[in-house]
């Protein structure tokens, strides 16, 4: 796996020493198991995964060498880089200015961006729409693009099945970058609709087995569809890809439904292509070190990462299931032993829980998201073990064993 150059305050030694030791014991990923670190009353249950993935590595590393190596230039962001404040505040902070917020919404006008300027592409890509005007203003922009590998992946399996005949159905949440961007480029090769979770798969299929209307479909899937979208003609050969940060078992479970409802229908196979292969692997693997962890069990989870992060949100919702999980930014939410601020993903809204932490002792399933920074998630477990009044002198003993 390569090494990149990202800033060091990004990175935590403790935290990657955990890593490397798991990297050296299991070099083929065999092992999901999590790590236990005992310190003090507290058990920290880290999953075997978590953390920067290789699409975010790749663009801060990009993102910082556009900004050393253009001084006095304007510097631009199409959107956050990541969906991480520690992160997006560190390169705003450098002189990078964002041209749309996360949903699409536009914070610079397109008049003020110049030919000349230097335009970074973040790692979710970006439509073909906006990389065709840049490129009719003159804006270079392919050494800064910093779109993830497995995103591109997505993008040239959607043209593949799209340029076999198949309607690409894309599981995303239609507001989101990656989505966006995806569904920009599925449909130059293919019809394309994006479906968020399997109560709109569910819907999709009165349109396949034609139960409802043309005018139906419009008004329900409005802003989901591509342009001159056919039910009877679009819902006949479909395909599944995904927003890589989604969850990998919806995924899957939505693809299977729909194999089975048109397959059903048609009598033929042939309606159905597999694309099971977009899925993302380093969100496959966080998530599956995630119910690993779950299954280990715990008292409670600390999950970290930005509040606008997709990937960080299917970690809240796993853990969930067995354990009370609180979302968080990061250590200054930890209010006090008593009090925790944590957001809930599905309002979109800050929450404050008292007699979070329990008193005797206990375990803790502490992880991230593939945009946090191991400094950050550091920073939270010294946070624990203060409120708890364990001495710094017990983590380290804790984890030199690590190297």
């Amino acid at each position: 796996m390569k090494k990149f150059d990202i800033p060091t305050y990004y990175r935590s030694p403790l935290i990657g020493a955990i890593k490397e030791s798991r990297k050296i014991q299991d070099p083929r990923k065999r092992d999901f198991n999590p790590t236990l670190l005992q310190v003090g009353d507290v058990t920290f249950v880290l999953p075997r995964h978590f953390g920067f993935c290789y699409g975010v590595e790749n663009a801060i590393e990009v993102s910082y060498k556009a900004i050393t190596e253009n001084p006095g230039k304007p510097l631009y962001l199409l959107s956050e880089m990541i969906h991480n404040p520690a992160v997006n505040d560190d390169l705003q902070r450098l002189g990078i200015r964002f041209i749309m917020n996360t949903e699409g919404e536009q914070l610079i006008p397109w008049e003020t961006i110049q030919a000349g300027d230097v335009v970074i592409t973040p790692a979710f890509g970006t439509t073909v729409e906006i990389a065709k005007m840049l490129q009719d203003k003159g804006v270079e922009t392919a050494t800064y693009n910093t779109t993830c590998p497995f995103v591109e992946k997505v993008w040239k399996r959607s043209s593949e099945i799209g340029q076999s005949g198949y309607t690409i159905i894309i599981h995303g949440k239609y507001k989101h970058e990656e989505t966006r961007a995806t569904f920009s480029h599925s449909q130059v090769d293919a019809p394309s609709v994006i479906v968020r979770d399997m109560t709109e798969a569910n819907a999709l299929t009165a349109y396949i087995r034609g139960e409802k209307s043309q005018a139906e479909f419009e008004v329900e899937f409005k802003g989901k569809f591509s342009q001159h979208f056919d039910i009877a003609k679009d819902l006949a050969r479909i395909g599944v890809v995904n927003q890589t940060t989604m969850l990998a078992t919806e995924t899957q479970e939505i693809a299977d439904f729909l194999k089975g409802i048109i397959t059903s229908h048609f009598d033929d196979t042939s309606c159905f292509i597999d694309t099971r292969d977009t899925l993302c692997y380093a969100t496959n693997d966080n998530q599956s070190a995630t119910l690993a962890a779950l299954q280990h069990g715990a008292d409670l989870a600390l999950v970290v990462g930005g509040y606008n992060s997709s990937n960080t949100s299917q970690i809240v919702t796993i853990l969930g299931q067995g354990m009370p999980s609180y979302f968080i930014c990061d250590e200054s939410e930890l209010l006090s032993k008593e009090q925790i601020r944590h957001f809930d993903y599905p309002s979109h809204s800050l929450l404050s829980t008292k007699e979070w932490m329990p008193e005797g002792p206990f375990k803790l399933v502490l992880t991230s998201g593939a945009s946090c920074p191991d400094v950050v998630l550091e920073a939270v477990m010294r946070k624990v073990l203060q409120l708890r009044g364990i001495e710094e002198n017990q983590l380290a003993e804790a984890t030199s064993h690590f190297g």
